[in-house]
C-alpha cells in the first residue's frame, strides 16, 4: 500500500507494472491518494481473482474519500459485491487495453470471461476511460458479436448502457528529461573528447527540465536541444540504429520483426540494433534465431534498468513497431519523443498518433525504409508532425483532475 497526503481517490492496480505502474504512480504523486496494488505477474490470475483479495486487504476508506480508480484488469463487479462500502464511491475504470480484440493464436484459446468480465465492470463503472479512441472503438463496437458467443439469453442494450459513460483520456507522456539531460552532457563529452566540435548546437540548460505539471514548451525546449545533439552524433558515426521496444511475445510480432533483420543482413545493409523488452523463458524461437546472426550488430536485448532504457532511446535513430495488438504504445511514443523516427503498421492505434509517412502495410514495405535509412540514416531527422502536446502531462493534468473528481 502507498498513501499520500490527500485520502480523497482509493486507487487499485493488479498489475502494478509497465504502463499500468507508470499512471498510477503519477496520478498519487500528483493528486495524493490511497494505491493498492498485485506485482505484475500472471495477469490471467490477476482479472481472475484480484478483486478477491483487494476486498481482503482494503481497509473501509475514509469519509473524505470520494473516488475508486482501478485499471480494466480488476473485476470491478466482483469487487464491490464483496465490499458494497467501495460501491458507494465514485467508480472510475481504465482501459490501458480491452480483451475484446485480443489476437490469439487459436480461437479456441480465448477465455470469453476476460472480455466479459471487462464488460461487466464497464455496466457497473460511472466513469469510463480509454487511452486512445481506436480502443474504446473497437471495445464498444465489439461487444455485439462478443456475447453472439453466449448460446441462448443473449443480454440485449448492453452498448447503450455503457456508450455514454466512456470518453477518451490519453494516457499521459512524462519523459524522463532529468535523466536526458544527463545523458547529453555525456555525449557532448564523449564528442569533445573524439575532436568533434558540439559549440554550434543549442547549449544544454537543465533550467528548461520541467517539473511535475509544467507546461509543453519547456519540453519542447528540452527536446529540440536533445534532436540536435543526436543529429550530431549520427554525423560523426553514420550507421543506422534501429529499436525495437516491445514484450517478447506474440501479440507484438516478433516473428515479423527478425524477418525484416533477416532481410537486412541477406542485403549486407550497415545497421546495428537494439531488441528491448521484457520475456519469460520461453523466448520466441524468431528471437533466438536472429540473435547468433546478428552478432556484434546486436547493441542491447532484452530488459535493461530504466537509465539503460532512456540512453538507448537518446541514442537510437529509427524505432519499429510490428505489433498485432496495440492499444497505445507507450515505448513508441517515448522514443519517438527522444527523437526516434517511428515506423508502424497501418494499422490498430497507430494512424491516430502517427502521420502518414510513419505508417506501412506490409513487411516489404517495412523493409524497403528500413534499407532506405541505412543508406542514408540522415533521413531518419526529418521534421515529423506528430502532436506530442496533445500526449503531455501539462496538457492531460485538469483532465484527470476533473474525471477523478477532485
Amino acid at each position: 500500500m502507498t498513501q499520500a497526503a490527500c485520502s480523497d481517490v482509493l486507487f487499485i492496480e493488479p498489475y502494478y507494472g509497465g504502463s499500468h505502474k507508470q499512471l498510477v504512480d503519477l496520478l498519487v504523486r500528483e493528486f495524493g491518494g490511497t494505491l493498492f496494488t498485485l506485482p505484475p505477474s500472471k495477469w490471467h490470475w490477476r482479472t481472475r481473482v484480484s478483486a478477491l483479495h483487494f476486498a481482503d486487504t482494503i481497509p473501509e476508506p475514509p469519509k473524505l474519500c470520494k473516488t475508486l480508480f482501478a485499471s480494466s484488469v480488476l473485476n470491478l463487479c466482483e469487487l464491490v459485491a464483496l465490499r458494497p462500502d467501495l460501491g458507494k464511491l465514485n467508480k472510475v475504470l481504465y482501459f490501458h487495453e480491452n480483451q475484446l480484440i485480443y489476437p490469439v493464436r487459436k480461437q479456441l484459446e480465448r477465455d470469453f470471461q476476460y472480455g466479459y468480465n471487462q464488460i461487466l465492470s464497464c455496466l457497473l463503472a460511472d466513469v469510463i476511460l480509454f487511452n486512445s479512441h481506436f480502443n474504446m472503438a473497437s471495445f464498444l463496437d465489439s461487444i455485439p458479436s462478443f456475447l453472439k458467443l453466449i448460446p441462448d439469453h443473449r443480454p440485449i442494450g448492453v452498448v447503450e448502457r455503457i456508450r455514454d459513460k466512456c470518453s477518451v483520456l490519453y494516457f499521459p507522456l512524462e519523459p524522463n528529461l532529468h535523466h536526458n539531460i544527463q545523458i547529453r552532457e555525456q555525449t557532448k563529452k564523449a564528442f569533445n573528447d573524439m575532436g568533434i566540435n558540439t559549440t554550434d548546437s543549442p547549449q544544454l540548460d537543465t533550467t528548461d527540465v520541467p517539473q511535475a505539471g509544467t507546461t509543453t514548451p519547456q519540453l519542447c525546449s528540452s527536446r529540440s536541444t536533445l534532436l540536435s545533439q543526436k543529429l550530431t552524433c549520427l554525423l560523426a558515426t553514420p550507421c543506422l540504429h534501429i529499436l525495437w521496444p516491445h514484450r517478447w511475445e506474440h501479440d507484438k510480432g516478433p516473428d515479423e520483426f527478425c524477418a525484416v533483420l533477416r532481410k537486412l543482413l541477406d542485403a549486407r545493409l550497415d545497421f546495428v540494433v537494439s531488441i528491448l523488452g521484457s520475456h519469460t523463458n520461453d523466448i520466441p524461437a524468431s528471437i533466438q534465431e536472429v540473435i547468433p546472426l546478428l552478432g556484434s550488430r546486436l547493441l542491447h536485448k532484452g530488459s535493461v534498468s530504466q537509465q539503460d532504457y532512456w540512453r538507448i532511446l537518446t541514442e537510437a535513430d529509427v524505432v519499429v513497431s510490428t505489433a498485432k495488438h496495440e492499444f497505445f504504445g507507450v515505448a513508441m511514443l517515448e522514443a519517438s519523443y527522444c527523437g526516434c523516427y517511428p515506423l508502424c503498421p497501418n494499422r490498430l492505434v497507430y494512424p491516430e498518433i502517427y502521420p502518414e509517412e510513419c505508417l506501412y502495410n506490409t513487411e516489404q514495405q517495412l523493409f524497403k525504409r528500413l534499407r532506405a535509412f541505412c543508406l542514408r540514416p540522415t533521413l531518419t531527422r526529418a521534421n515529423l508532425q506528430i502532436p506530442f502536446d496533445r500526449f503531455q502531462w501539462g496538457t492531460l493534468k485538469l483532465q484527470y483532475k476533473h474525471s477523478l473528481h477532485l
